[in-house]
């Protein structure tokens, strides 16, 4: 008895469509930021005219990122304050322009005020 020369279709052997590798990384995740995305991006944060603030709180969030590091065994948690600073930073050239507009905000009531205190 011989073997069939090309595989039943049944056990996937339909050849019109592409077989799609599989991959251990989920399609939605990010890429992760480059090696010395960290420094970079703290060197930009002294840069700016608000680092006296942001720099100590970016190596605030490194330092706690870096220890739950340590206890994970995973590198997600920098990953995370970078991509979060990295957004910050990206997005204050637009802060800057709505705070300079010269809207004023002073008939909007505060959410906490409508909500009342958190229990």
């Amino acid at each position: 008895m011989s073997a069939p020369t090309a595989p039943h279709r049944a056990y996937g052997g339909d050849t019109t469509r592409q077989e799609v590798p599989m991959s251990a990384q989920p399609e939605e995740a990010p890429a992760p930021p480059a090696p010395a995305a960290a420094a970079q991006l703290l060197a930009q944060l002294r840069d700016d005219r608000r680092a006296d603030t942001w720099v100590p709180a970016f190596e605030r969030d490194w330092a706690k990122a870096l220890e739950d590091s340590r206890h994970t065994y995973s590198l997600t948690p920098l990953h995370d304050v970078v991509r979060t600073w990295q957004l910050r930073l990206a997005a204050a050239p637009a802060v800057d322009a709505y705070m300079d507009s010269g809207r004023d905000e002073t008939g909007f009531v505060d959410l906490a005020d409508v909500l009342g205190a958190r229990r």
